[in-house]
């Protein structure tokens, strides 16, 4: 038994009932996605921050009552969740503010946030029984979901752009997953899964279409207010490609507010590069993104970018409702925000990962956070994820290594040059 209620299509309201067995409103076609309705009045009461704070088990899964996962179901054996964040001193001095939090998302199991959605993806196939699982991805979502597979032999089929970095292709391959290297972007990946999961009968996992991993992603959200003490920041700084991740945190916001946890709602800002910025222009000119037609993405940070962000109604509601901004950056200053991050936090991301600082100064400069606010960025992948571009944002910044002779002398010239 969950606590689900029903899901309600974003588009029309229409609600199906918990049990229902689609991904999407039918009357709305791959568009209709839903959102995944709780009997708050039952969770609160006996699913309390008190009860929450007794209980030992520091995964994803201490959040059971507000997911969509029965009691007794069984979860993987990875540890998915319950990562820290850091109180990032020397950002928040540089910046002139009063707080500035690092959630850091690379220290899950396959090393991004992907890990929460993919651990909910695959309790959901098992619970319908699915033989495979199946996602397209830009990379990170993609290794998620082989290595939660892996951990519980669940069989899966990855689609990722040809062009996606070595070291998350050389994951999936480790994991032993099936893997298909699409020559296109991302949208063709996505397009080919989509067709293949309805031809083969797979579970679909993808992002924007499944309404399950919203729910995975928002325990992130749940963590960062437990962590500050259920006082909510004033401001969540979140990288945006696909949408999902951001459509998460708001969801988050939203149970901890319907539950009484939280007394305010902070405000969300989404970030992207400036060369994947669908979200920013329609934020900026008032488009429907229901009908903004696809554009043509190219950044450096992979996991980002999208021709057509697949959870852009969840995402947009993310920033719209919370009095938030979307806000695009340069792939230079996403670059540049790798080695500022890292030594100012001893967070090392991906460029994903380092968006949201990026994104954070620039809306220091124009005056959209003050002196006294609180702010959380969240970083969504490891550097590891992509030493290229780490290697590439170092050297702009002219960090380089010494290179030596193996005595004491050669050391001593080295250093004073």
């Amino acid at each position: 038994m969950t606590n689900v209620v029903g899901l309600t299509c974003v588009i029309c309201g229409k609600t199906y009932p918990a049990d229902f067995a689609g991904y999407v409103c039918p009357d709305h076609g791959n568009e209709g996605i839903l959102d995944v309705q709780y009997d708050y009045d039952a969770i609160g009461e006996t699913f309390t921050k008190e009860s929450i704070g007794a209980n030992p088990d520091r995964t994803m899964w201490r959040y059971r009552p507000l997911l969509p996962i029965a009691d007794d179901a069984a979860v993987p054996p990875l540890t998915v969740g319950g990562t820290p964040m850091y109180d990032a001193a020397p950002l928040a001095d540089d910046l002139g503010l009063a707080k500035v939090w690092v959630k850091d998302e690379g220290r899950e199991p396959t090393a991004s946030l992907k890990d929460r959605a993919s651990a909910m993806a695959v309790v959901k196939a098992q619970e319908r029984g699915a033989e495979v699982v199946t996602t397209a991805s830009t990379g990170n979502a993609a290794a998620a979901l082989s290595g939660i597979s892996a951990s519980v032999g669940q069989k899966n089929v990855i689609f990722v752009p040809a062009s996606a970095p070595e070291a998350k292709i050389a994951q999936l391959l480790a994991y032993g997953s099936t893997v298909a290297l699409v020559n296109g972007n991302y949208g063709d990946a996505f397009d080919l899964c989509m067709e293949a999961s309805a031809a083969y009968g797979w579970y679909n996992r993808n992002t924007g279409y499944n309404p399950f991993m919203t729910e995975g992603k928002k325990t992130a959200g749940l963590e960062i207010l437990e962590d500050l003490g259920w006082e909510a920041p004033d401001a969540i700084f979140v990288s945006v490609g696909d949408g999902s991740i951001i459509g998460g945190v708001h969801k988050a916001m939203k149970d901890a507010f319907a539950l009484g946890w939280i007394d305010k709602m902070p405000r969300i800002f989404g970030i992207q590069s400036a060369g994947s910025d669908y979200l920013v222009q329609a934020f900026e000119n008032g488009e429907d993104v229901l009908t903004k037609p696809p554009i043509a993405a190219d950044t450096v940070a992979d996991s980002i970018s999208a021709d057509l962000p697949r959870d852009r109604i969840k995402a947009m509601a993310a920033v719209t409702e919370t009095g938030g901004t979307y806000l695009r950056v340069s792939d230079d200053e996403i670059l540049a925000a790798i080695p500022t991050l890292a030594r100012g936090s001893g967070v090392f991301a991906e460029p994903a990962g380092a968006t949201p600082y990026a994104g954070l100064v620039t809306a220091v400069e124009k005056g959209l956070v003050g002196s006294d606010d609180t702010v959380v960025l969240l970083a969504t992948g490891s550097g590891l994820k992509d030493v290229a571009s780490a290697l590439k944002a170092v050297a702009a910044v002219g960090t380089t290594p010494m290179r030596i002779d193996p005595n004491l002398d050669s050391l001593r010239a080295a250093l004073n040059n």
